[in-house]
């Protein structure tokens, strides 16, 4: 199979895992501890039936989205994804230029493998960056200046890693600081000979963006080593108010997964949230994000913008987002399966994918328009004594 015949996410995982070799794969595809909480991302969709409405008129379905004041042409968009370098050289950008042509927006992440100059260049209307909090604050309040001057629309700040969360497969691979390459994971490379050739050529990929705070002549292994010093740090609502401050555009929290925090947030005067539990990367016992969504929105839903991201794998969960109250929704996984199996034409085929089951799903509930979405496809069953 090629990316040309890739036709859901589960495609897309496969040509990945053909591409790379087990260390590399694992990282992206496991969560934290038991990944109780990856079954529970999917499983939570499943458990949230739509139901159709037939005899309306669905010609033309219309997927533009307005958010922040832009109007995209999907209602979702690309979540951060770190180490993309690792995956597919160059990765990053691809990503950002298939959102850019896409017209929906990239969330480069903290800890990218190009640099917010650069993503500004590639993608300046669509670009948004991440933050992950530096241990020193002048390394972090740079980040915003840097992120600020080279004209991305928003900052993300992503709170839910408080501390390093117990993934095991990276532990069992050896994928840890410093890298503890197993003669078995270098016989794994070898019968993969794809990726090996990008990453001979290539080499350990750099987190770019924090170049300027290592030592003189630094080494990828030395910015890594840097980055894992600094992230994780303290974060507090201090930091974000000071984050506020510092920001003139759109500021959003990533990783909101409790009503009180939903609150606090809309009176610092956050723009949006984005309801996370990371991917299950985190913490394995956290409710699914779209467990907690409904919630959220009812307590700050007319303050802020809420937005939903982990779990997604299809265009219909998407939907199912959005008839829970998220005005905007991402996906990580889903398109960097597809960059990393099919560089940017990859990338482009995960976003196709998406749109054509959001369509088909739209088309087949009776939602003609982005606007119809709501609680009113959503099924709830009758008491037992009705």
């Amino acid at each position: 199979m090629s990316i040309d015949d890739a036709i859901n996410f589960e495609d897309l995982r496969k040509l990945a895992k053909r591409r790379l070799p087990k260390i590399a794969y694992d990282f992206i595809e496991g969560g934290a501890d038991d990944e109780i909480g990856l079954d529970r991302n999917q499983q939570a969709f499943r458990d949230t039936p739509l139901v159709p409405r037939y005899m309306r008129d669905i010609d033309g379905i219309d997927k533009k989205t307005e958010l922040f004041g832009r109007t995209y042409d999907a209602p979702f968009g690309i979540s951060p994804t770190g180490l993309i370098g690792l995956f597919r050289p160059g990765g990053d950008l691809m990503l950002a230029a298939a959102a850019r042509d896409a017209n929906i927006p990239f969330v480069m992440s903290g800890s990218a493998t190009c640099t917010v100059e650069e993503l500004g260049e590639t993608a300046p209307e669509h670009g948004w960056y991440q933050l992950y909090a530096a241990r020193d604050n002048a390394i972090s309040e740079d980040l915003i200046r840097r992120a600020d001057a080279a004209g991305l629309s928003t900052l993300v700040v992503t709170v839910d890693v408080p501390i390093h969360s117990n993934r095991e497969r990276n532990a069992r691979n050896g994928f840890s600081r410093p890298l503890k390459m197993t003669m078995e994971t270098r016989m794994d490379a070898l019968s993969h000979p794809g990726w090996l050739a990008g990453y001979l050529k290539n080499g350990l990929p750099m987190f770019s963006n924090w170049l300027p705070y290592a030592k003189p002549g630094a080494t990828a292994d030395d910015i890594a080593d840097l980055v894992s010093q600094q992230v994780t740090a303290p974060l507090t609502w201090e930091n974000v108010a000071r984050y506020r401050e510092l920001w003139p555009r759109n500021l959003v929290i990533k990783g909101i997964m409790h009503v009180d925090d939903a609150i606090k947030a809309a009176e610092l005067g956050v723009d949006g949230i984005v309801v996370s539990n990371h991917g299950a990367r985190q913490l394995d016992r956290s409710p699914a994000s779209v467990e907690v969504l409904p919630a959220i929105v009812a307590a700050v839903g007319d303050r802020m913008t809420v937005m939903l991201d982990s779990g997604i794998q299809r265009g219909s969960d998407i939907v199912t987002a959005l008839c829970l109250g998220a005005k905007f929704v991402f996906t990580g996984r889903f398109t960097l399966y597809g960059v990393t199996a099919g560089a940017k034409p990859g990338a482009t085929k995960a976003l196709d994918i998406i749109g054509r089951e959001i369509d088909l799903t739209m088309g087949q509930i009776g939602a003609p328009d982005i606007s119809y979405l709501g609680e009113d496809f959503l099924y709830k069953p009758l008491p037992r004594n009705y």
